[in-house]
């Protein structure tokens, strides 16, 4: 097993003293002035639960020390996920989605799952606040893929937004400094015309801050027919190729749960048919990162035992992986992953993970140096 060269795993975000204590999906960027922001999904009871909130966090010293996490989108809703990535001068863009209340009372009624309710007081008191945003809130007026922006590098955020897709990580900057958002479509009942059209299509953010279609990405099938995609992330290579990496899974007769990957050569307009990198069991979601060095670097979590974190890198702008090297191999379940990195001052890696242990999700942080591959 091809091991990292790893500092100590190190927890970030946690709220350790409070049933409201599980914080998952995070993201990190660096911004323009030098801090390094973390943005993830926080003050929830589980894994599914309609208490949610997308926040963000800080840290001036290269990830050493941050802030306390500060909501930045909080509806009346699960708002799951925190993506987020800066552009132009100062901006930043902070991404999330959420739920319908009857998907939340759907899963609040289940027994013996594993995002069932921990005791049946919980599941009353999950039930009573699903009922009060019923009784109390237009549901409409918040149900979406939402973000806001910020205009002084996230010291304020704007009003809520809705873009017609979601993924965990967010939007892309391109080369020309303009946000292209490569994600799942965004659908109320999560259902989808299969076969008609594409799960994956690609945005870009227009002059009035608002997303406008630019293309789609195929569906993608494997022998047993069609798979469903989800959840990608994408970055541009100076040469203007845009590398997409997709999460692949199927139903529980078709175990599939891998990366595939897609190009587009002409700044987003098209996109290749996607192609599996991983085994069927090889982990997923990804998030790319073009090294300073030039190495592009996927972190994605990996879902069967030992769970954890894994990494893949490649030389040659994606053309060919070296794949499965270990950062992390210390999960107690599969309730974990969705990796994001940042490369920091001193060339070294920060990715940052969430993880279930006990039954209480934090997000953890680990440093660690490119592979001479």
């Amino acid at each position: 097993m091809k091991k990292l060269t790893a500092g100590e795993k190190r927890v970030i975000c946690s709220n350790a003293t409070s049933p409201f204590g599980y914080f998952a999906w995070p993201s990190v960027i660096r911004l323009n002035d030098g801090k390094i922001a973390c943005a993830m999904s926080g003050f929830r009871l589980k894994h599914i639960c309609p208490f949610g909130k997308a926040c963000i966090m800080y840290s001036r010293d290269e990830g050493k020390t941050w802030t306390n996490p500060a909501p930045v989108i909080d509806t009346p809703l699960d708002d799951r996920d925190a993506g987020l990535m800066s552009f132009g001068k100062g901006r930043l863009i902070l991404t999330s989605f959420n739920n319908t209340t009857e998907f939340q009372k759907s899963v609040n009624m289940r027994r013996n799952s594993e995002h069932s309710p921990s005791s049946e007081a919980q599941r009353r008191f999950i039930e009573a606040y699903i009922d009060l945003v019923r009784a109390g809130y237009d549901e409409n007026k918040y149900l979406g893929s939402t973000y806001r922006i910020s205009e002084d590098g996230g010291n304020t955020f704007g009003p809520l937004c809705f873009s017609p897709v979601s993924a965990p990580h967010g939007p892309m900057r391109m080369l020309d400094g303009s946000l292209m958002y490569i994600g799942r479509r965004f659908s109320r009942d999560d259902s989808f015309d299969e076969g008609l059209r594409p799960f994956i299509e690609c945005h870009k953010l227009n002059a009035s801050d608002s997303f406008e279609y630019v293309s789609a990405i195929e569906n993608i099938e494997d022998e047993q027919g069609l798979i469903y995609s989800c959840e990608p992330h994408a970055v541009q290579l100076p040469d203007g190729r845009i590398i997409v990496h997709i999460r692949v899974e199927g139903s529980a007769d078709h175990r599939v749960f891998t990366i595939y990957q897609s190009e587009s050569y002409d700044y987003g307009l098209h996109f290749t048919k996607p192609h599996r990198i991983l085994g069927r069991l090889g982990g997923a979601p990804a998030h790319l990162l073009l090294s300073s060095g030039g190495m592009l670097v996927s972190v994605y979590g990996y879902r069967e035992k030992p769970y954890g974190i894994r990494a893949m890198f490649s030389k040659d702008g994606g053309e060919t992986w070296d794949t499965d090297w270990v950062l992390d191999d210390e999960g107690e379940s599969g309730d974990l992953g969705y990796p994001a990195s940042v490369e920091l001052s001193d060339g070294s890696i920060l990715t940052v993970y969430y993880e279930n242990k006990g039954g209480r999700s934090s997000i953890f942080g680990k440093t660690w140096t490119i592979p001479q591959l």
